[in-house]
């Protein structure tokens, strides 16, 4: 082959549709069962909005965007996630004045250099959700239900919440401070990277996977034992409603996203049976993001979920999606003249939503049948020339070889009671 797909990116095959409309289905259901609408920001933004709304310290800025110059000569980003864009779209198009919470819903393609694993890729499609607009901890809640009902209802076994509170502008530069103190007593032990963390983005030690770094992370203070009282009746609240609704949940005092927006919640929900890579959504508050953006100061809450994730967990837990809906009628002829009245049918056929392929080029009938055969068909409608003739058409069901011969003019009837028309 000349040509080869790129390093982080897949095709989606036909096999592999139906999951994508499974789970896209799904999403519209549960979205407008929690009254939230869609929105569809553009593929690439200027850079400067990833920069300032992802932050300037974060991986993804430093080192998996991509970015470009056009030919007027500015920076562009193709999106790396998709909170900055929606709330620039928020701001952009008036929707900061409507009725507050602003509920939306995105989904598309994210794009991010990084090495791809499994169901993770370099190009992959994301649901994201956003709320705008209120700091009550029960819209916490309803976010983090609007992932736990996408998942729950595809079947997920072993669905748990990972929680944590990452604090305020009020109480995190305290806890900070008592952290790189921590870090500091141990900097002959921690990676490279952990080092540069140290000064520029202290939160994200605690995220780091090498092993070397996992006693200090073990030893270090916790968030939860520095939180102002805002941030704890808050985190208590939120607490308080999963118990009510009995969502399980584990504290994880390492959770803190990879993202500088964060403040208070920041959640992922887990499911059995992707190994190590068992996050399949990430989210949290970032109630300073929108000022930050240019906004008035708006609290907001959001989540991101990788499609392809999805599907890898739905295949490990072996759940199949129903198969889509596919023509299991063919039509056969044989002559021109009967060429002519095949096509005509089928555009009948179709006009009345039955599903219907139509057998190509000028084949014998021998071949056309093992043609629909091989393409499981159940029926084939044979045209030849005693059919034209007769202004009529033999059906033959596969299953069994009964045949029978049919006025063209009834041959919608005849199937309209047979075939479940596509929607």
């Amino acid at each position: 082959m000349k040509f080869k797909s790129i390093t982080g990116t897949r095709d989606v095959l036909p096999e592999e549709q139906p999951y994508w409309r499974l789970i896209e289905n799904k999403i519209y259901q549960i979205t407008s069962l929690f009254g939230y609408q869609r929105v569809d920001p553009p593929i690439f933004e200027e850079t400067a909005l990833f920069v300032r709304g992802v932050g300037e310290t974060t991986d993804i800025v430093e080192k998996e965007m991509y970015t470009f110059k056009d030919k007027s000569d500015n920076s562009l980003t193709l999106r790396p996630e998709f909170t900055a864009g929606v709330i620039r779209l928020y701001l952009q198009n008036g929707m900061h004045m409507l009725t507050k919470p602003v509920k939306v819903f995105s989904i598309g393609p994210i794009f991010r250099y990084e090495r791809p694993q499994a169901g993770r890729f370099r190009q992959h499609t994301q649901f994201n959700v956003e709320a705008f607009g209120e700091k009550d901890a029960a819209i916490d809640f309803e976010v983090m239900s609007i992932a736990w009902h996408l998942y729950a209802e595809l079947g997920f076994k072993g669905l748990r919440f990972q929680l944590n509170s990452t604090g305020c502008p009020v109480c995190r530069p305290q806890y900070i401070e008592k952290l790189q103190n921590h870090y500091r007593k141990h900097i002959h032990l921690i990676c490279q990277d952990c080092k540069r963390r140290l000064q520029r983005n202290a939160l994200r030690l605690l995220d780091c996977k090498v092993p070397d770094c996992q006693p200090v992370i073990q030893s270090a203070p916790v968030i939860s034992e520095h939180l102002c009282q805002d941030c704890e009746s808050h985190f208590a609240k939120l607490c308080h409603y999963l118990d009510l609704m009995e969502r399980p949940y584990t504290i994880n005092h390492k959770l803190v996203r990879g993202l500088d927006y964060y403040t208070k919640t920041v959640f992922e929900v887990w499911a059995q049976g992707i190994g190590a890579q068992n996050a399949m959504c990430g989210g949290g508050r970032y109630d300073g993001l929108i000022e930050l953006l240019g906004g008035d100061p708006t609290p907001g809450i959001g989540f991101g979920s990788g499609i392809e994730r999805i599907i890898l967990v739905m295949k490990e837990q072996g759940l199949t999606p129903p198969p889509l809906e596919v023509p299991k009628i063919i039509i056969a002829h044989m002559g021109e003249a009967a060429k002519e009245m095949a096509i005509n049918l089928t555009h009948q056929l179709r006009n009345a939503r039955i599903p219907v392929q139509l057998s190509f080029g000028d084949r014998s009938l021998k071949s056309q049948l093992r043609e629909a055969n091989r393409l499981g068909m159940d029926h084939v409608i044979i045209i030849a020339e005693q059919e034209v003739a007769d202004q009529t058409a033999t059906i033959k069901r596969l299953s069994d070889g009964v045949q029978e011969a049919v006025p063209q003019n009834k041959i919608i009837a005849f199937f309209s009671d047979r075939v479940v028309a596509q929607s």
